[in-house]
């Protein structure tokens, strides 16, 4: 299993939904990190621990986007996608990452 740690693979300050938004977007951490990890691994571990906190902004567009933009079902990254804390006040993190991805809808056209 890969795992992916958020605040050292990628920023300790993960912010904001699009590239206009900084380096350090949901967009980027979607697209070059989760997705890549994702359809080349059998799961993927994501370790939320660490960060200064989420923007609701960056957890959908991350993980709620992998739904979104049609790359994965709700179902098949509950078998795929395992988010990690340690931390009891990342919970709602986590709680929050699973929430985005069972709200998230197939644009049309996806």
């Amino acid at each position: 299993m890969k795992t992916i740690k958020i605040a050292t693979d990628f920023s300790e300050t993960p912010l904001g939904r699009y590239p206009t938004d900084g380096d350090f977007n949901g967009t980027r951490f979607r697209e070059e990190f989760l997705l890549p990890a994702l359809t080349t691994e059998g799961k993927v571990a994501v370790d939320i621990d660490d960060v200064e906190g989420y923007g609701s902004s960056f957890l959908d567009e991350a993980f709620g986007g992998l739904v979104r933009k049609g790359h994965f079902t709700v179902g098949a990254l509950k078998n795929k996608l395992d988010i990690q804390y340690h931390r009891p006040e990342f919970k709602m993190y986590r709680d929050l990452v699973w929430k985005y991805i069972d709200e998230a809808r197939p644009e049309k056209g996806k």
